[in-house]
C-alpha cells in the first residue's frame, strides 16, 4: 500500500497486465519432482511445474518477477505475482513503457492473459484499489458488499468481516477505535453476545466505508501534516498533504493500546500517539523535501517534561527521533484546524545528534 501511494505520484496513464498461468510458467528444480507426488485411482503423478499451494510458490515467482522487470521496478513498473501494473505521465511515454515491459515478457516466455488486462486506462482497479491521476479509492464493487453484509451471528462470522474491513482501514479514520468493542468479542474466554454497542459498532464502520475519502498520491516536495489523537483504548492518525486544491489525505491509520499503555494519563497517550506516526510513516517522513508539522488535539502537551517525552520514546529508542532534522508539534481541535494556541518545536542535528537539552523542547504561545 505504502509503495502504491509513494511510485504513483504524478501517473496519469496505467495498463494492467495480468500473467496466464502464473506459478505453472515455473519449471520445478530437476531432482525435486518427487517432492510433489500425488497419487490418484490412475496411478502416481509428480508435477514438472509448480503447482498452486506449495509454500514457497509465491516468493519464488514473485522472485522472478522481480528479476525480469530489476530495472523497471518503480521506475514505471509496480509487480505483484502475476498482475503488472504500468504507470506513466503522458500517454505518448506509456506507449513505450508498455512496449518494453511486453518486449520483456516475450523475451522470458511469459504469456499474458487478454481477458485480464488493461491498457491505456486513467483508472485501473489494481490489488482491490482504484488507481488514477487523483489517487487511490475503494473498488465501488466493495461498496455493495460491505453494505448488505449481515450481523455476525458467530466469531467466525465476525473474523471474516474483521478481516475484509481490515483490508481497507487506510481510508478509514480512527478504525481502531471504531472496532473495540467488535474485536473484544473474540475473545475466547468469553461468550459471543452481539449486543446494542457491538451492533452499532457494526454500523458505523459499514458507514464510514461508504463515504471513504480518495487518497492522494504521496509527494515528496509538498507541506506535509501528520495528525495524531488518542482515546482511551486506541491510537489514530492521518497523514495529508497540502497543495493548490487545498488539504487531502494521504492515508488514515490506527492501533490499540497495549495493557500496559491502558494506564497512561491521556497526555502521555496522546504522546504515545506522535510517537507511533512519527515510527508507522517514518519512510514517507524522511523523504520530504522540507520539515512536516503534526498536529495534536491535546494543547496539555506544551507543559511535558524532557523527562517524559524520553520515557514515552524508550521503548522504540531515542536514536529513532536522530534520523528527523526538524519537526514542528501543533495542538489544535480538528483536522481542518491550522491557528491553535500553542507551538512545540523538536529539532535535531542533521548529524544525528540532539544540538543540545535546552533545545530539544521549545514551547511558545502563539
Amino acid at each position: 500500500m505504502n509503495q502504491i501511494l509513494t511510485v504513483f505520484n504524478g501517473s496519469t496513464t496505467f495498463s494492467k497486465i495480468d500473467l496466464h498461468g502464473a506459478y505453472n510458467l515455473l519449471r520445478i528444480k530437476e531432482g525435486d519432482e518427487n517432492l510433489t507426488a500425488f497419487r490418484t485411482k490412475y496411478g502416481s503423478y509428480e508435477y514438472l511445474v509448480i503447482p498452486f499451494g506449495l509454500t514457497n510458490a509465491p516468493t519464488s515467482f514473485q522472485n522472478l518477477v522481480n528479476d525480469i522487470f530489476a530495472d523497471f521496478l518503480d521506475v514505471f513498473v509496480v509487480a505483484y505475482l502475476d498482475a503488472i501494473m504500468v504507470f506513466s505521465s503522458s500517454e505518448e511515454e506509456h506507449v513505450k513503457h508498455v512496449t518494453s515491459v511486453l518486449q520483456r515478457l516475450r523475451e522470458n516466455n511469459l504469456f499474458a492473459k487478454a481477458s485480464k488486462c488493461v491498457f491505456y486506462a486513467s483508472s485501473v482497479e489494481y490489488l482491490g484499489y482504484v488507481d488514477s491521476s487523483e489517487g487511490l479509492k475503494m473498488d465501488s464493487s466493495k461498496f455493495h458488499q460491505i453494505l448488505n453484509w449481515p450481523q455476525p451471528k458467530n466469531i467466525t462470522a465476525l473474523q471474516y468481516f474483521l478481516g475484509f474491513s481490515n483490508f481497507y482501514r487506510c481510508f478509514i479514520k480512527n478504525y481502531s477505535k471504531k472496532i473495540t468493542s467488535l474485536t473484544s468479542l473474540l475473545r475466547k474466554d468469553s461468550p459471543f453476545i452481539f449486543n446494542e454497542e457491538a451492533l452499532s459498532q457494526f454500523q458505523i464502520l459499514k458507514e464510514a466505508f461508504t463515504s471513504a475519502p480518495i487518497l492522494s498520491h504521496f509527494n515528496p516536495s509538498l507541506p506535509t501534516i501528520v495528525e495524531t489523537d488518542a482515546s482511551d483504548y486506541a491510537l489514530g492518525a492521518v497523514i495529508g498533504q497540502v497543495n493548490d486544491s487545498g488539504k487531502h489525505p494521504i492515508a488514515f491509520d490506527s492501533c490499540k493500546l497495549l495493557p500496559a499503555e491502558l494506564n497512561y494519563e491521556i497526555h502521555d497517550k496522546e504522546l504515545l500517539g506522535i510517537v507511533w506516526a512519527l515510527k508507522h510513516w517514518r519512510k514517507f517522513l524522511l523523504s520530504l523535501s522540507n520539515s512536516f508539522e503534526v498536529l495534536t488535539d491535546q494543547s496539555s502537551l506544551q507543559y511535558f517534561s524532557l523527562p517524559k517525552f524520553l520515557l514515552i520514546v524508550r521503548p522504540i529508542g531515542l536514536s529513532f527521533f536522530l534520523n528527523f532534522t526538524s519537526l514542528s508539534l501543533t495542538a489544535q481541535e480538528g483536522w481542518p484546524l491550522y491557528q491553535m494556541p500553542c507551538h512545540i518545536e523538536i529539532t535535531c542535528t542533521q548529524r544525528g545528534g540532539w544540538t543540545s537539552s535546552a533545545r530539544i523542547l521549545k514551547i511558545f504561545i502563539k
